[in-house]
């Protein structure tokens, strides 16, 4: 397994459904601490126009970074999220709709 697989799989939880790579983790961190910084400055100390920056720069910036993201992890294969995914006992899983009353 290379950089490439590690940063860019999907990551599968417990209920099998893909949840967001290790690159998107990591571009969501840089993103938000680069904009939150650039939005102190220009706010001039004052929270609710911060506030307002860092909403305004980081979600074109986010939602264009994912799709990159997702471009480049085309074709990899989902891993698991932590491994003790693959521990859980899948026989006793119950569906979701298992509790409604006939």
């Amino acid at each position: 397994m290379g950089i490439k697989e590690y940063l860019f799989a999907p990551r599968l939880d417990h209920r099998g459904w893909s949840t967001p790579s290790e690159a998107s983790r990591l571009f969501f961190i840089i993103a938000m601490i680069g904009c939150g910084i650039w939005s102190w400055d220009l706010s001039q100390s004052n929270i609710i126009v911060f506030l307002c920056l860092l909403m305004l720069t980081s979600t074109p910036i986010l939602s264009f970074g994912w799709w990159l993201i997702s471009i480049v992890s085309k074709g990899i294969e989902p891993r698991v999220l932590t491994e003790s995914v693959n521990n859980l006992d899948k026989s006793k899983k119950l569906p979701i709709h298992s509790f409604r009353k006939p």
